[in-house]
């Protein structure tokens, strides 16, 4: 039988977080087999961390995590890292704001022992221009640098087992920001088996968005960096 552990990372989620447990909670219960809904704080400033606590005394499934604030790569890094160290089978990431619907988990579950990577393609996306021209923005560097032409390398929407995730974890640099690419970047040059699914992305639910015009200009042009560097190494 099969373990999943859910990785969420949260930053300044406090408005979100009611409603993500209830999202996604049953999604965990209804697989059984230990798995666990895994909520990542990362160093937030309001209240986030305490309900996520408040919820987990109630719900055995649920495990709350505090971290010093380290990004949002860094964070899903760390969840990655620790799903493997308690024997999950799978680890999924998807996001705290509410923009993925739990429904869609399905589609990637059920062909989980047919590729060792499942990704959403954010066909639809409703959650603003400035980041879907990040998006374009990364694949047309990935393709450049690495060669690799991915229909969406950043999706915070992913399904993996953890064998094959342990196997290449540690070609991430610590506490990269752009984890999630780097990892679809790693599998694709490595061969490892892909599939990408159509997903609903919804503008987020609640709360304010940490990512701006400036930090999304400051993420491009440093990725742009680190991917001449990586491009030597992978």
């Amino acid at each position: 039988m099969d373990k999943l552990y859910v990785i969420i990372p949260a930053y300044n989620e406090e408005d979100n977080i009611d409603l993500l447990i209830r999202d996604w909670y049953p999604l965990v219960e209804k697989i059984g087999n230990d798995s666990r809904l895994v909520i990542i704080d990362d160093g937030s400033i309001d209240s986030t961390y305490s309900k996520i606590l408040e919820y987990s005394e109630n719900l055995n499934m649920l495990e709350a995590i505090s971290k010093k604030n380290g990004g949002h790569g860094a964070t899903i890094l760390y969840g990655y890292k620790y799903a493997i160290e308690k024997g999950a089978d799978f680890v999924f990431q998807t996001d705290s704001d509410g923009q993925t619907l739990p429904s869609e988990f399905w589609q990637l579950w059920e062909e989980r022992n047919n590729y060792n990577m499942l990704i959403g393609n954010r066909k639809n996306r409703k959650d603003g221009l400035s980041r879907i021209m990040v998006t374009k923005v990364l694949k047309l560097v990935i393709r450049i640098y690495f060669k690799e032409n991915i229909v969406d390398a950043n999706t915070p929407f992913r399904l993996m087992d953890t064998s094959t995730l342990n196997n290449y974890i540690d070609l991430i640099p610590e506490d990269y920001n752009l984890s999630n690419i780097l990892l679809t970047v790693i599998y694709s040059k490595k061969k490892i088996k892909i599939k990408f699914f159509p997903i609903t992305f919804n503008p987020r639910q609640a709360g304010v968005n940490s990512i701006n015009m400036k930090k999304i200009f400051n993420i491009a042009k440093q990725a742009i960096k680190d991917f001449k560097v990586l491009a030597k190494t992978i």
